[in-house]
């Protein structure tokens, strides 16, 4: 979708053209999807915050500014702070089971769970940057830490993970300019 098709179709979603919003969602939900996945790692709970997340674009949209930064980057921070809640929300409530026999203690890991970021080409983008920028991308966005717990678990000063993250962003937003007038 170009730039002009983009700025049409978030117009049209303003003034509540539901064509628009179905265009935005086909062209937009696979990346929305790939980052709930990452962060929750459960398929059907990534599913549901998609939704949630574009029925809040949905009624947001006349929030947006252009001015701050891209629609994507607008959908995407709405994506994210919702998976970040709903991962908190599942972590806070999880039980573990202690098992009696120590012989049937063992960890499972589900990785067909995990899309790979790089099939959204995200993660090509993220690795180009320096490596202080792609750690704080990593944990910040990824992971869904916050920017103190990413100072706690780095030990580095809260202030220069916000540093970091700012420079991070602002470099990525240049890059997806690049990218956006090559396509």
């Amino acid at each position: 979708m170009s730039e002009n098709e983009i700025i049409q179709n978030v117009a049209s979603l303003q003034l509540g053209d539901h064509v628009a919003l179905e265009k935005i969602y086909d062209n937009y939900s696979p990346a929305l999807f790939g980052l709930c996945l990452k962060i929750v790692k459960d398929e059907a709970l990534a599913q549901d915050i998609l939704q949630e997340a574009f029925v809040k674009i949905w009624s947001k949209v006349n929030t947006y500014d252009n001015n701050k930064g891209s629609f994507f980057t607008w959908m995407l921070n709405i994506t994210r702070n919702l998976a970040i809640d709903n991962y908190r929300k599942i972590t806070r409530h999880q039980t573990i089971s202690i098992q009696n026999n120590e012989k049937s203690v063992h960890i499972l890991k589900d990785d067909k769970m995990d899309i790979p970021i790089h099939h959204i080409g995200l993660k090509d983008l993220v690795n180009g940057l320096p490596d202080e920028q792609v750690e704080m991308i990593e944990y910040l966005y990824f992971k869904g830490y916050t920017q103190q717990e990413t100072s706690d678990e780095l030990n580095i000063p809260l202030g220069t993970v916000k540093t970091r993250s700012r420079t991070a962003i602002a470099s990525l937003r240049e890059i997806f300019k690049l990218f956006v007038l090559w396509m």
